[in-house]
């Protein structure tokens, strides 16, 4: 009898512990979430088929420049192109080819009132090399009449010869809410951060800009190269000032009869350019890599 009583208790502990086991084990699928295929995302990258994808609803300008030198999303032409031409071999289909050109848009864009861009994000992909003697304007969001804009896309080939293909300096600068400016810079001296460049070499380099921290970042493919990225908070925020204009590879003193005043740093820009994409929001720095990733994919 004491040995039934025995077995009949240990059965009772097995079955406890098998309970307890069964209760505390975690459902795999808490959500009762659909299942996801392998195959849904097999030829993607970071889980998307183009940069098309890529926050649609925030991209508030683009230029492909496959054919067609307007913004695609408002249908703007340009008002006066010099030294522009289209080749093939872009980022996606062809690209802007500029010598000693630019394109100037004598246009208030809607998507740059001060309203309407607060915090941005701007990616392009440019081949260049260093001259060793001018500045080059990539792009220019400009005030009218003002040679500094609302923001300059400025990078300094003037530093370094032709020679130099492991280092370009990246100085974009912005207007502030306080009527100075910012900017940041890509780290230079005893260590250079800068991705590789040549007149055959696309780099992609992009520029954030976070309203709520005031952070202003340089990206170069998919990298954070910047040095200072802290300074536009307060009186030193961005602040997209009207009228504004839209100016790439210059500014206006490199415009014919729109010269403002006698600095001649600049020179009208010769180099390609494919694929400008403007956002209304900060992307992640992982979708940044994403972004190009895609491109170097030619997607």
């Amino acid at each position: 009898m004491k040995s039934k009583i025995l077995n009949i208790n240990n059965l009772m502990v097995l079955a406890l512990i098998a309970l307890t086991v069964s209760s505390c084990k975690k459902d795999g699928n808490p959500n009762n979430l659909s299942a996801v295929s392998p195959e849904t995302y097999a030829g993607t990258i970071e889980g998307f088929n183009s940069t098309d994808e890529i926050y649609p609803s925030n991209l508030v300008a683009y230029w492909s420049f496959d054919g067609t030198n307007n913004e695609i999303k408002s249908s703007t032409a340009p008002t006066t192109t010099a030294g522009a031409s289209f080749i093939p071999g872009g980022v996606k289909g062809q690209a802007l080819s500029l010598n000693a050109g630019f394109l100037y848009y004598a246009t208030q864009f809607n998507a740059f009132k001060t309203e309407a861009l607060k915090s941005f994000t701007i990616s392009t992909w440019v081949q260049i090399l260093n001259n060793g003697s001018k500045r080059t304007m990539l792009l220019q969001l400009a005030r009218l009449g003002m040679f500094n804009g609302n923001l300059d896309f400025n990078l300094n080939t003037n530093n370094n010869p032709a020679s130099v293909t492991n280092y370009l300096r990246i100085n974009p600068t912005f207007a502030t809410l306080g009527g100075g400016r910012q900017d940041n810079i890509n780290a230079f001296g005893a260590v250079n951060v800068s991705p590789p460049i040549g007149s055959n070499v696309w780099v992609n380099l992009v520029l954030t800009y976070d309203a709520s921290t005031g952070a202003f970042n340089i990206y170069g493919n998919g990298d954070k190269i910047g040095n200072y990225p802290n300074r536009g908070t307060g009186n030193n925020s961005f602040k997209a000032y009207e009228p504004s204009e839209f100016i790439i590879g210059g500014n206006y003193n490199s415009i014919p009869g729109k010269t403002v005043n006698a600095d001649t740093n600049y020179a009208a820009m010769t180099g390609n350019v494919d694929e400008i994409r403007i956002y209304n929001r900060v992307l992640p720095q992982a979708i940044l890599g994403a972004l190009y990733k895609l491109g170097k994919a030619g997607k």
